[in-house]
């Protein structure tokens, strides 16, 4: 949950400071550097033993499973969601192409071009829209344009909170284009302490690498008096997530259609550039909120927070061979347990997870299926199994009886006889019986060309 936090204003001013990216140290900092030139490894590269256990524990840490409801369709107001900001926080940030930039003791940033001084800054943080234990996010202004964009904070202080903010600058920088519904990374700056610099994609600097290290051996390897942190400028999107967004709204099949396209969209992108999400929930996909020309809302998806994704690396004898992504077998039981698929629950599955939470998620927008998570008390979408007064979700419980019939549609007259059918197949206990990425998008396009009435 956000929580409102008020911060006194900070301006930032230029100084100089010595270069202070050194030499990479060391025979294993050279290994890291060619294990990770490409910012990733393959799964196995790591001891089996200590990835799986290290993974399989930061995966529990992410898996939520609310046990009591009152009710598997219980509901609670449902007003917009406020916009929790900082009225009197103003901090700009200089971020120039070379650059060097000093953290004062009260944590405002003062950045540096090495060769060539400015006194205008790049950024301003204007408000505070959103907090947890993996970091903090404000929306910024892009001083020369007035654009708006996002900037995520991320404390690197334990090697989980490093891997996660790894996994995410490796998965959106290794994106070569742009796509609508796939939230863009503008740049990403690391900072130590009083120093900090750009990060790029396989970058050899020295501080990039200590992160690397500590990512793979699983243990902080930095000195820990030092503060590292990451900021990630990305897309800002103001209409909030999925959930907030639809169940704010009385149900519109107009929008359910719109959509599906562009989940099924984001998800054949993401899947041609190899990359596996593995977290995605409506809490994940953003909302930017747009009008058409005639002043319509025109609401455009953002799938986002790629902390637990996996780019996959290639594959087969040939090196050449780019990697197939429902043939890149993963280990790592990890997710938010309504959305996980049953093969993820045993630890051994392919990019086709990525497929049954899609699933969950259209089917529970089309039907308007929610519960009410007991440690947030917050209505999520997401389909689920009755079993007495608990809620169990669908992947656990097709992991336990793979035979299980799923009432698809729960109403009748909810969906047409195609979507139903997609659903069934999306919910698959087999992995094999699930479209790939590929063949759904196709397939939501034809069911979208069927349908005639944009006016409900």
């Amino acid at each position: 949950m956000c929580s409102c936090v008020r911060e006194r204003a900070v301006f930032l001013t230029f100084a100089t400071l010595p270069n202070f990216i050194r030499q990479a140290k060391g025979a294993c900092r050279r290994n890291l550097r060619r294990e990770c030139a490409h910012g990733h490894a393959h799964e196995d590269t790591r001891s089996q033993l200590s990835e799986r256990k290290r993974e399989s524990e930061r995966g529990r840490e992410h898996l939520r499973r609310p046990r009591a409801y009152n009710g598997c369709w219980e509901k609670q107001s449902r007003g917009k969601s406020a916009t929790l900001g900082i009225t009197s926080c103003t901090v700009e940030i200089n971020i120039a192409d070379d650059i060097d930039i000093s953290v004062m003791p009260d944590g405002s940033l003062v950045v540096m071009k090495k060769r060539m001084v400015s006194s205008q800054a790049k950024y301003e943080l204007i408000q505070e829209v959103g907090r947890g234990s993996y970091g903090v996010v404000y929306e910024a202004a892009v001083r020369q344009t007035g654009a708006r964009v996002a900037v995520k904070k991320i404390r690197c202080h334990s090697p989980e909170n490093v891997e996660l903010a790894l996994r995410e600058f490796w998965a959106l920088s290794s994106i070569q284009s742009q796509h609508p519904n796939v939230i863009h990374l503008e740049e990403c700056i690391l900072q130590r302490d009083g120093l900090a610099q750009r990060m790029s994609h396989g970058s050899s600097s020295s501080l990039y690498l200590e992160l690397v290290e500590t990512s793979l051996k699983g243990e902080i390897t930095f000195d820990p008096r030092c503060a590292y942190y990451l900021w990630f400028v990305m897309d800002f999107c103001d209409g909030g997530d999925m959930n907030a967004y639809l169940l704010s709204r009385k149900p519109s099949r107009k929008t359910n259609t719109s959509f599906m396209l562009q989940l099924g969209s984001a998800l054949a992108f993401l899947h041609r550039n190899q990359i596996i999400h593995r977290d995605l929930k409506p809490d994940n996909i953003l909302i930017s909120q747009g009008r058409t020309p005639a002043g319509s809302p025109e609401p455009t998806l953002k799938v986002a927070d790629f902390g637990l994704s996996k780019v996959c690396s290639c594959s087969g004898l040939n090196p050449e061979e780019p990697a197939s992504v429902n043939k890149c077998f993963l280990s790592t039981a990890c997710g938010t347990d309504f959305y996980m698929a049953p093969e993820v629950w045993e630890g051994h599955y392919t990019a086709k997870a990525d497929i049954f939470a899609l699933g969950v998620i259209i089917w529970a927008m089309v039907e308007r299926i929610t519960f009410v998570d007991v440690e947030t008390q917050k209505e999520l979408l997401g389909s689920y199994v009755q079993q007495g007064e608990d809620i169990v979700p669908l992947g656990e419980a097709l992991l336990e009886n793979p035979k299980m019939e799923l009432h698809i549609p729960a109403r009748k007259k909810s969906m047409n006889a195609g979507m139903k059918q997609l659903i069934r197949e999306m919910l698959s206990a087999n992995p094999q019986e699930r479209p790939d990425a590929v063949e759904l998008e196709l397939r939501l396009v034809r069911i979208a060309c069927r349908e005639l009435d944009w006016d409900t």
